[in-house]
């Protein structure tokens, strides 16, 4: 799905930042129907929203979980809450951080950027979508 459609190299070519190419990717593989302009919303948080705060990859795939599983707000149940918790807490144990600057210095690389960083991800929200939507 999604980790797989990274893998092979998607975005590379448009240039995308690591939030685009989450939310660019999952676009089409979860076919969510966002327009371009909302696609737009992504741009600013790759590079931790440019301070290396906030994984970008991460906060895409939140919009994700959000857009697949929210129906209207956030506060009408908790399942967005739990959703986002499991993700980033998973995450979290296999990279040994959420936050993009110690994660670029543990698993950036010269020649492959933070694909890394960006393929746990997609491979994280791959395993919750799929379980979710076959519930």
């Amino acid at each position: 799905m999604l980790k797989n459609l990274i893998e092979n190299g998607f975005g590379n070519d448009r240039k995308l930042n690591c939030a685009e190419k989450i939310l660019y990717g999952a676009n089409e593989v979860y076919n969510l129907g966002l327009s371009d302009d909302a696609l737009k919303l992504a741009a600013g948080f790759g590079g931790g929203m440019a301070i290396e705060e906030a994984c970008g990859a991460l906060t895409a795939s939140v919009m994700v979980l959000s857009k697949l599983f929210v129906e209207n707000t956030a506060h009408e149940s908790d399942r967005i809450k739990k959703l986002t918790s499991e993700l980033l807490g998973k995450y979290e144990r296999e990279m040994g951080s959420i936050v993009c600057k110690p994660l670029k210095k543990n698993h950036r690389s010269l020649f492959k950027g933070c694909n890394k960083i960006i393929i746990k991800a997609a491979e994280n929200l791959d395993y919750i979508v799929k379980r979710e939507l076959n519930k």
